[in-house]
């Protein structure tokens, strides 16, 4: 995206992979230079440890914020399987719904600090992803429906 649309000028702009490890040559190269570290109001701990560890000059800017949608309108509906993407949505199901009880309903999540999120909450875990089987959500909600679908 940084790519497509900043106009370069004077900039440098430089992409990683996956973490903020993969810039870390960039950043030695560059010791002198002021970073900008966008991110939302939840910040970004482990990459402003790692920018602070390394000592290096940088400014965080809010970009967005995150907040929990009002779901009130769902109170009276039941639901065979709830599927979580981060521990943002765990907090937001309390928010909405401070007496949830998980009954018969399924909890499907996905990465290890969402799966944390919904323990720490007391909660079951039906489906997790990724996996060596299911690197995807989709393939792990096929694969759990299979198995309970042959068990009948």
């Amino acid at each position: 995206y940084l790519q497509k649309f900043i106009v370069y000028r004077k900039r440098k702009v430089f992409v990683g992979k996956r973490k903020i490890q993969d810039l870390s040559n960039y950043f030695t190269k560059h010791k002198g230079e002021k970073f900008l570290l966008p991110c939302s109001n939840l910040g970004a701990k482990a990459v402003v440890r790692f920018l602070e560890e390394n000592k290096l000059d940088f400014k965080d800017a809010m970009m967005y914020r995150t907040v929990s949608s009002d779901l009130s309108d769902l109170s009276d509906v039941t639901y065979d399987i709830l599927v979580f993407f981060s521990p943002l949505g765990i907090n937001s199901l309390y928010e909405n719904f401070p007496d949830f009880s998980q009954n018969d309903t399924r909890m499907a999540v996905f990465g290890n600090t969402t799966f944390k999120a919904v323990i720490d909450q007391g909660l079951n875990v039906n489906i997790k992803a990724p996996s060596p089987e299911a690197p995807s959500m989709a393939m792990a909600l096929e694969n759990y429906l299979q198995k309970s679908n042959n068990k009948k």
